[in-house]
């Protein structure tokens, strides 16, 4: 099958920094599904794992990606919730090989049914950054699900980037709470109102003092998608009184101590987490997904696809690896087809 990998872990402005490759077809475990790759995008996990993973000398060389839609080709022998011919979308396990290939084994338990009003690409690009959202909105911060009514408030902060496009629409639409998006460009306060931000600040400033002059007060919840370090002090004077601070980035240092006096409670989020460690509970993100999916085919949630970037090849997956990585995309990149 064709994929695409390194064998070292290299600046992404290097042509062999990922590569086309040719590798077996892979045999489907007891409780995976063979699928057919038809789309992938790009999260900042893949750009993480090319520089910090590299494959030992004379292993198989590295696979990244994890966002995927496809058509299932073949089921393990335990497999109780998909068949072959079902379109399906997912966003796979950091410790396995990565959907960067034409067949790729996942276990069922992490996969959703794809929205039928989504075309792959716009299916691909959905499943990783939902399902961080949804459980740093619902499971690590609390917030209840479906419940609209309440005044309480929530800080994106990244809300132009692919966890804060689907955090903005998940928590507009399905909560009461009053979102307020960080950007700092025209074209990603006008991407982050579009996605459903009721206020946007913007982050080049410190957030306290943005909050404050734009006339809102201490906010029930922050989402730090991004410069988590950068922020923390802002943290400490703006989330309310017990509220809530949900982690997502890599800070190298998170001093959570100012947060005492006001009992705010912190907490990580990595949609990994799950099928890493094969938890008992791992089957919720099966079931958080098929609820994406109908909320997206209900009209609910729509798709954060922002560009059709290209065929499924080293030279276009470097090319989006280097938007991902200069910090500036906006929404999800998608490539398609081999």
């Amino acid at each position: 099958m064709k994929a695409v990998g390194y064998h070292q872990s290299k600046p992404i402005a290097e042509t062999d920094s990922l590569l086309d490759l040719e590798l077996p077809d892979p045999t489907p475990g007891a409780r995976d599904l063979l699928v057919r790759v038809e789309a992938v995008s790009v999260n900042p996990v893949d750009t993480k794992m090319r520089m910090r993973t590299q494959p030992a000398e004379g292993d198989a060389p590295q696979v990244l990606g994890w966002d995927a839609a496809g058509t299932v080709e073949a089921v393990g022998p335990e497999v109780a919730l998909f068949r072959p011919g079902d379109a399906v979308f997912y966003a796979g396990a950091i410790d396995r090989p990565g959907s960067n290939s034409e067949l790729h084994l996942v276990d069922e338990r992490i996969v959703g049914r794809k929205p039928a009003s989504l075309d792959m690409a716009e299916a691909a690009a959905l499943p990783l950054t939902a399902i961080t959202a949804w459980e740093l909105l619902f499971d690590r911060l609390g917030v209840p699900y479906g419940v609209k009514t309440g005044d309480g408030s929530l800080l994106v902060v990244g809300g132009a980037g692919g966890v804060g496009s689907i955090l903005i629409q998940i928590a507009s639409r399905l909560t009461g709470l009053r979102v307020i998006a960080t950007a700092s460009r025209p074209e990603t306060e006008d991407w982050v109102r579009r996605m459903g931000a009721h206020e946007v600040i913007d982050h080049r400033r410190p957030l306290d003092e943005a909050l404050a002059d734009a006339g809102i007060g201490p906010v029930d919840y922050v989402a730090s998608l991004t410069a988590t370090g950068q922020h923390l002090p802002a943290y400490a004077e703006l989330i309310a009184p017990q509220g809530g601070l949900a982690v997502i980035d890599d800070p190298k240092a998170l001093d959570i101590l100012p947060f005492k006096r006001k009992c705010i409670r912190v907490c990580w989020e990595f949609m990994f987490a799950r099928p890493l460690f094969g938890t008992a509970d791992m089957i919720e993100q099966h079931r958080l997904l098929q609820e994406v999916s109908a909320l997206v085919d209900a009209g609910v949630l729509t798709s954060t696809l922002c560009e059709r970037a290209g065929q499924i090849d080293a030279a276009t997956l470097r090319r989006v690896h280097g938007l991902v990585e200069s910090g500036k995309a906006i929404g999800k990149s998608v490539l398609t087809g081999f």
